[in-house]
């Protein structure tokens, strides 16, 4: 038995709208007509539209989650704007990504990448190639010195009481000169976790430390990544106790992503495996940027829709907001940013 049809209006579907480039002038203003038009333009105007709901909710607490070169790439700056705005309050970030920021924000520069030099020249002169920019090693050398003395002062502080990232962070940021993320960070009390820490040059530095203490018979700094794990959990928790909800913006995928968005499942298996009583610890906004798509089956690229089945996202049935963004962060985060400026915050 056929049904009679109905009208896209009687279903509830939303007119297109071609987009006309000469309205408005502002990049809010171009995003929320990209919003009426189609694929990639139509994500990243609804991804706006997210965000901009994320970062109105006075009782959302709001999480980044950053990997890939970014800081690398020129967009530090961004970051440092995201935190010096109120945007987040705690970020998840890839320890290479936060050494490259320290680089600039001590004002040691990144260059372009000539592709007529090869890899095996950029070698002999010490210039590291991240695909079309180059970091050159005295830059690292030259960071390493001043994350040195950092940490000896750290190390005498502390003594054999473990730290995570988090601390370890907070006090690079509290010592060391410029105004890059770490420092902006450390004024404005967001803390910034690394999950991956020993898988990064900053890692490294942290391991040459020890070994240099030690040397000098002096005790070593002693790291602990679980005490970000708990210190997350801690934070979530004590948002949704008091009636807050949660939001996380992901640019780029890697270990950040995911680390960021376990804190539920770890709750949930707390309360199954050890007889504790928590409330559930859901994301109920979620926007990506990330050019992974979902085919390729790995977990930079599982939609937001696959983290619902695993507890760490409400649904769009229980209130959930999530927009999606299959994109170089390169273009699509700046957008954004820019976006919220023009719309106020």
């Amino acid at each position: 038995m056929s049904q009679t049809p109905k009208s896209p209006e009687a279903l509830g579907l939303e007119p297109m709208r071609p987009l006309a480039i000469g309205e408005g002038t502002t990049v809010s203003a171009l995003l929320a007509q990209l919003g009426r038009t189609a694929f990639t333009g139509r994500t990243l105007g609804e991804a706006a539209d997210v965000l901009e709901a994320m970062l109105r909710d006075g009782r959302c607490l709001r999480v980044m989650t950053l990997s890939g070169a970014m800081t690398m790439a020129g967009l530090g700056p961004l970051l440092r704007e995201a935190i010096e705005r109120g945007w987040i309050h705690c970020l998840i970030a890839t320890g290479a990504l936060v050494g490259h920021g320290l680089v600039e924000s001590l004002g040691m520069p990144h260059y372009k990448a000539d592709p007529t030099i090869s890899d095996e020249d950029y070698f002999q002169h010490k210039l590291n190639r991240v695909y079309d920019t180059l970091e050159p090693e005295q830059n690292l050398n030259d960071l390493e010195k001043q994350v040195r003395a950092a940490l000896d002062r750290l190390a005498d502080e502390v003594g054999a009481r473990p730290l995570g990232t988090a601390e370890l962070l907070l006090a690079l940021g509290r010592s060391l000169p410029g105004a890059g993320t770490l420092q902006a960070a450390a004024e404005r009390g967001v803390p910034v976790i690394i999950p991956a820490f020993t898988d990064s040059e900053l890692g490294l530095d942290v391991a040459v430390h020890g070994v240099h203490r030690r040397r000098q018979g002096k005790p070593a700094l002693v790291f602990d990544a679980f005490l970000d794990l708990e210190r997350f959990r801690e934070l979530c928790e004590g948002a949704v106790a008091d009636g807050r909800s949660l939001g996380i913006l992901t640019v780029g995928g890697g270990v950040p992503r995911n680390w960021a968005q376990q804190v539920g499942p770890y709750v949930d298996v707390r309360n199954v495996r050890l007889g504790m009583n928590q409330p559930p610890v859901r994301y109920r906004y979620g926007v990506r940027i990330c050019p992974d798509p979902v085919h390729y089956g790995h977990l930079s690229g599982c939609t937001y829709s696959e983290g619902v089945s695993w507890g760490k996202f409400l649904s769009r049935a229980e209130g959930g907001l999530h927009a999606e963004v299959l994109l170089d962060a390169t273009v699509g985060w700046p957008l954004l940013a820019r976006a919220m400026i023009d719309r106020g915050l």
